[in-house]
């Protein structure tokens, strides 16, 4: 039996992989505002010079992802977009 997994081969090539991976995704505790836009502004300077940021956020859109910093944007930022756009829907 052979299983498929989702077609995401650019992730392999994510600039985001790697030891400051928990940049992109909140901790666990409360984070100051300074501090939570201080680690986004790292994760998003990672983003810009990312090979596959387009694809990155395209899936990130396409599957609604509610957490971190997904091609470049975060969770606000990819909501407008999706408000904007007519996607946004709330559950």
């Amino acid at each position: 039996m052979t299983v498929r997994t989702v077609n995401n081969i650019w992730q392999r090539h994510a600039s985001c992989r790697g030891p400051e991976a928990a940049l992109f995704f909140a901790p666990t505790v409360p984070e100051p505002r300074l501090e939570r836009e201080s680690r986004e502004g790292r994760a998003k300077a990672i983003c810009a010079s990312c090979s596959v940021q387009s694809e990155c956020l395209e899936y990130a859109l396409r599957i609604r992802e509610p957490h971190g910093i997904w091609g470049g944007l975060n969770e606000l930022e990819r909501r407008l977009i999706l408000e904007r756009s007519g996607q946004f829907a709330e559950a």
